[in-house]
């Protein structure tokens, strides 16, 4: 078994409950790690054999483009999409955070976190 680790993915996106944050839009960053099995991609050198980090940059950006109300909405098609896509892909975790969120106090950021098991079949 094996991490790969995505951090800091910096994204402007649309999402919030009130109308002005999903006009206006803020800046997010996204965290991602999956387990898989790396053994083999480690023997082969190929990239075939691993899970490609520009996939899972692409998902993130993709899913974050389409505006949600709540975060966890947006974490829960990550997971969704990584493991629909991605068969070596055993565990995820994402973690979606809105930078400065208009919560009425000096708050760096909100974060939400979600992780997701593959179904035994």
């Amino acid at each position: 078994m094996g991490i790969i680790k995505v951090e800091n993915i910096r994204v402007f996106a649309h999402h919030g409950c009130l109308a002005e944050e999903t006009k206006i839009g803020s800046d997010y960053r996204v965290d991602l790690e999956v387990k898989a099995n790396l053994i083999t991609s480690a023997n082969t050198d190929e990239l075939g054999d691993t899970v490609d980090y520009v996939f899972l940059n692409k998902v993130v950006r993709e899913e974050m483009a389409q505006p949600s109300k709540l975060l966890e909405t947006v974490a829960k098609r990550i997971l969704y999409r990584i493991f629909s896509e991605d068969q070596m892909v055993t565990k995820a975790t994402v973690s979606v955070s809105k930078i400065n969120p208009p919560i009425g106090g000096d708050v760096e950021m909100v974060t939400i976190k979600m992780s997701e098991k593959r179904k035994k079949q």
